[in-house]
């Protein structure tokens, strides 16, 4: 029972980086409409820019530990968010009426170009930061085994929990969320009534970046190290996981992302680590088959 508790406390912070990715993919396609293959490289680019960028601070100028990592992130969450302007206002938003063909050609050359970048910067090097936080919390205890998270999966899980329920506010209460549902909804409609759709669209696209940015960030600070090739892997989980979800509901995404984590970690506790990927990629596969099939049911009906 304590080993299926500790698998279950490994999911949620597994589930927490899902989260985010899912919660700001769904805020971008909902204004976009259209498979978007970039976001998992937002989220690889601002973890990679962050250990680099730390590596450089310790390496080159001597600063401490806490100050270089504090540098590192910063850069990675600006970097993020300059280019997810430049992909609102230079890719997506003059493709956005385009054949959704366009869209995803143009997203997997930006993920391919995103991961170029990190790779030449890093010169093909995996650079690792050292454990940060890695105190254990015990939770419970029986005979010699112990149930524990470590200080940085819980700042992360209540930073990301922060984050989500903060969006979720806004989408929610403000004028800003009420915007975002109109021009998901109609976008010509909404234009019709007064909205600014252009200035939405980029706000919606820099905000689901910047969740990207967040999640990179804390990833990176746990495993120490993202793999040039973890955008694709990323990206390709969450686009299934919001499929199945559905695009116009970012908390609802979030949620099931999150059910997501939990499930791979379990998956880990119980079978063989090497074919995790393949069968949750394959269980989300089915369940949108299943999900697509009921939909179009209801709607016959």
């Amino acid at each position: 029972m304590l080993y299926l508790l500790q698998q279950v406390l490994n999911g949620l912070h597994s589930g927490a980086l899902y989260a985010l990715l899912a919660f700001g993919y769904a805020l971008t396609n909902g204004v976009l409409h259209r498979t978007n293959l970039a976001y998992g490289g937002l989220f690889a680019f601002s973890g990679q820019t962050m250990i680099l960028v730390s590596v450089f601070g310790w390496n080159v100028l001597w600063l401490t530990l806490p100050a270089t990592v504090a540098l590192g992130i910063a850069v990675a969450i600006a970097y993020t968010a300059l280019v997810s302007t430049i992909l609102a206002s230079g890719v997506f938003q003059p493709l956005a009426n385009a054949s959704p063909n366009a869209i995803v050609t143009a997203t997997l050359g930006v993920l391919l170009a995103l991961t170029e970048f990190s790779r030449i910067a890093a010169d093909t090097h995996d650079f690792w930061l050292p454990p940060m936080l890695a105190i254990p919390v015990v939770f419970a205890r029986s005979g010699g085994f112990e149930v524990t998270m470590t200080v940085i999966q819980l700042a992360n899980c209540l930073i990301a929990a922060a984050a989500l329920g903060f969006g979720g506010l806004v989408l929610a209460r403000s004028g800003l969320g009420r915007t975002w549902r109109a021009v998901c909804d109609d976008p010509h409609a909404a234009a019709l009534c007064g909205i600014d759709t252009r200035t939405v669209f980029r706000r919606s696209v820099v905000a689901g970046g910047l969740y990207a940015a967040l999640a990179g960030v804390m990833a990176g600070l746990y495993y120490g190290n993202i793999g040039f090739g973890a955008g694709l892997i990323y990206g390709l989980k969450i686009l299934f996981v919001t499929a199945v979800g559905g695009y116009l509901s970012p908390f609802r995404a979030a949620l099931g992302a999150a059910a997501f984590g939990l499930g791979e970690s379990l998956w880990a506790g119980y079978f063989p680590t090497e074919w995790r990927d393949a069968w949750m990629l394959a269980l989300l596969a089915a369940m949108l088959v299943l999900v697509g099939a009921g939909r179009d049911t209801v709607k016959a009906a």
